[in-house]
C-alpha cells in the first residue's frame, strides 16, 4: 500500500525542534500527529517554562496579556455552563491546569471536580478549590458520580484516544448534561495563512487536530448530539502572536493582529474560527 502524503510538514517549536507530519484521517475528518510519541515519553514535550497553562506566571507582557485575556475567557465559560439548566450544579473539568476556571464555578455555586495530570499545575489547582483535584490514576479508583456538566478546555486534542474519551464521559454525565468541548480549527483561516507555524498545531503535545466535521462524527458515533457551536475569539489573537514568534523569531504584534482581525471577519461568514467550543448533548 503507497505511503499516504502527509498534509504538512512541521515541527515542534516549543520545546523540542523535532520533526513532525499531519496526516489526513479521513474516517474522522482530522489530522493525526506522526510519529506519535509513547505515552510514557510525552511528558518531556510538556517541560517547559513557557507552557503557560501549567503556571500562572506573569514574567512579561505577553503572559500578563494572556491571563487577563483568560480572565474574561473565564467569565464567558460560566455564562456557557450556566446556560445549560443544570439543576444540582455538578461539574467534572478534565485537564483543569491551575483550576482558575473551577474556582470561579465554585464560588458561582457549583459543586467542582477536576482532573489535571501535571504535577505543578495540580498542585497550583488544589491550594485555589482544596482536595477536590485528582491525578488521572487517583480518578480510576474513585466511585463513578454523575455530572451535570463535562468541560474540556482545549483538551481533547492532547488525549491519546479521543473516541474512548468521549465513551467515558457519556458513562458519567446525566441524562440532561452537557459535554463541552473547546479545541482548535485546522479550518480558520490563521491555520491556512500561517501552515507549518500555526501554533494552534502544537505538535506532538497535540495529537488530533480538529474541524467542526471531526467532534461531529466523534458525537454521532458515541450516542451525542451536537447541540451547539460558540466561537473564541480571542484565540485568533493568542495564536497568532505565537505563529509570528515562530515564523519569524519574534512577535510581530502588528501583522498578527491583522491575520487574527481577519481570521475572524472571515469566521463570521463561514463559522470557521480560530478555535470553537462545542456543546454535546446525549442521544
Amino acid at each position: 500500500m503507497q505511503e499516504q502524503t502527509p498534509f504538512l510538514k512541521l515541527k515542534d517549536h516549543a520545546v523540542s525542534g523535532e520533526n513532525f507530519e499531519l496526516h489526513l484521517n479521513e474516517e474522522y475528518h482530522w489530522l493525526e500527529t506522526r510519529p506519535r510519541p509513547e505515552q510514557s515519553e510525552m511528558d518531556r514535550y510538556y517541560e517547559s517554562e513557557d507552557y503557560i497553562s501549567h503556571t500562572d506566571a506573569r514574567r512579561n507582557w505577553f503572559e500578563k496579556l494572556y491571563h487577563r485575556v483568560k480572565a474574561i475567557n473565564l467569565n464567558r465559560k460560566i455564562k456557557l455552563i450556566e446556560s445549560q439548566d443544570s439543576d444540582s450544579k455538578r461539574l467534572l473539568d478534565i485537564g483543569c491546569g491551575t483550576g482558575d476556571f473551577l474556582h470561579l464555578a465554585k464560588t458561582n455555586g457549583w459543586a467542582v471536580s477536576g482532573i489535571e495530570p501535571n504535577e505543578q499545575a495540580r498542585s497550583i489547582a488544589s491550594s485555589k478549590n482544596g482536595p477536590v483535584i485528582f491525578d488521572p490514576a487517583e480518578w480510576k479508583n474513585r466511585e463513578e458520580d454523575l455530572y451535570d456538566v463535562i468541560t474540556l478546555w482545549h483538551v481533547l486534542e492532547h488525549l491519546p484516544d479521543p473516541s474512548k474519551a468521549i465513551q467515558d464521559y457519556f458513562k458519567i454525565l446525566s441524562e440532561e448534561g452537557s459535554l463541552i468541548i473547546a479545541v482548535p480549527n485546522f479550518r480558520s483561516f490563521d491555520a491556512s495563512y500561517y501552515k507549518s507555524n500555526w501554533a494552534g498545531y502544537d505538535v506532538p503535545r497535540h495529537l488530533w487536530h480538529f474541524s467542526r466535521d471531526s467532534i461531529e462524527i466523534l458525537a454521532e458515533q458515541n450516542n451525542f448530539k451536537l447541540k451547539s457551536v460558540h466561537p473564541m475569539k480571542f484565540d485568533a489573537y493568542y495564536v497568532s502572536l505565537l505563529s509570528e514568534k515562530y515564523k519569524s523569531g519574534w512577535m510581530n504584534i502588528f501583522n498578527a493582529f491583522f491575520v487574527a482581525s481577519r481570521s475572524n471577519l472571515k469566521a463570521s461568514r463561514s463559522g470557521e474560527y480560530s478555535s470553537l467550543i462545542y456543546v454535546l448533548r446525549k442521544v
